[in-house]
């Protein structure tokens, strides 16, 4: 393990590996044994985030595991391919490498437009679909071209579109902007001091500032090109994945007029559940609740709609 990663390999239950997925290297951190739960984290952060939930699903008999995207963590950092379709590649390669032909998958933040997207063009690797704190591509694209309120909780997403500038942002002061945005963006209770420098501490691993922006670079730029027209064309078919959409009613960065209203993209059962007291990242900021509402409903055989 080189150094500048020690961040990241975060002792505790579980275990540390790599596995090699759509033509790259993943870190991936796994406890339990059972169907296999794949996490998947969102900016700023890395599988650390879900520390609560593998503990909690292992122990509900589940093998779970949580992964660092590309440009993240202990991950790749490649000079290409932040583009949905090339990251949702990453994610279905990482199932498949892990030994399963399909995966429950939890994501936030990107990790949910990742599972968006999964669920729809590879629609087979996705055996369930939890997401929590996005709402569906189609609608976060609407909201951000049209919606005055979303456009101004999006700055983090604009200021990302500066070459170098916003590199230089990001590291600054040891990363103090990291530690900003998660106080920012969750509720009252949440972050405490050491998650604050954890996060920093990850930001500042060579890449990982420069790539994480490449992935709002490419959302912000593609809006009129063949690209991601294309994305957003193939993201008008409905998913057939059962999906759990869960969203925090203090969430500053994603509002929750942006989220609700996803339902109409899935053809299958959907549920939506609405935090109330919590912020961007309710995995962290109410575990338990979290880990109840999600455990209960990939326990019912018949989730409703």
């Amino acid at each position: 393990m080189p150094s500048d990663l020690s961040p990241v390999y975060v002792e505790g239950a579980w275990t540390h590996r790599e596995v090699s997925a759509n033509g790259a290297r993943f870190h991936v951190v796994e406890l339990g044994e059972g169907p296999l739960v794949l996490f998947l984290h969102g900016f700023p952060q890395f599988w650390w985030t879900w520390r609560e939930q593998l503990i909690a699903f292992a122990q509900a008999g589940y093998r779970a595991a949580a992964m660092d995207l590309r440009g993240f963590g202990g991950s790749d950092k490649t000079p290409r391919g932040y583009d949905p379709i090339t990251l949702t590649m990453d994610v279905t390669g990482v199932i498949r490498a892990l030994g399963e032909a399909n995966a429950a998958v939890i994501g936030h933040g990107w990790g949910a437009t990742l599972g968006w997207t999964a669920a729809t063009v590879r629609a087979k690797t996705v055996r369930r679909l939890v997401v929590v704190g996005a709402g569906h591509p189609r609608r976060q694209r609407a909201a951000l071209l049209t919606d005055p309120a979303q456009i101004g909780a999006s700055k983090h997403v604009f200021a990302a579109q500066r070459p170098l500038a916003a590199e230089k942002s990001l590291l600054r002061d040891g990363g103090a902007a990291v530690g900003r945005m998660l106080r920012e963006w969750s509720g009252p209770e949440w972050p405490p001091d050491d998650v604050i420098e954890r996060y920093e501490q990850a930001i500042m691993i060579p890449g990982v500032a420069h790539c994480s922006l490449e992935y709002f670079r490419w959302w912000v730029r593609s809006l009129p090109r063949p690209d991601g027209l294309q994305y957003q064309q193939r993201m008008r078919t409905p998913t057939e994945v059962p999906t759990l959409h869960l969203h925090g009613a203090l969430d500053r960065t994603v509002l929750t007029s942006t989220a609700r209203g996803s339902g109409r993209h899935v053809n299958a059962p959907y549920r939506w559940r609405l935090l109330e007291g919590v912020g961007h990242f309710p995995q962290e900021e109410a575990p338990k609740l979290f880990n109840t509402e999600v455990l209960n409903w990939l326990a019912d055989d018949e989730p409703d709609r």
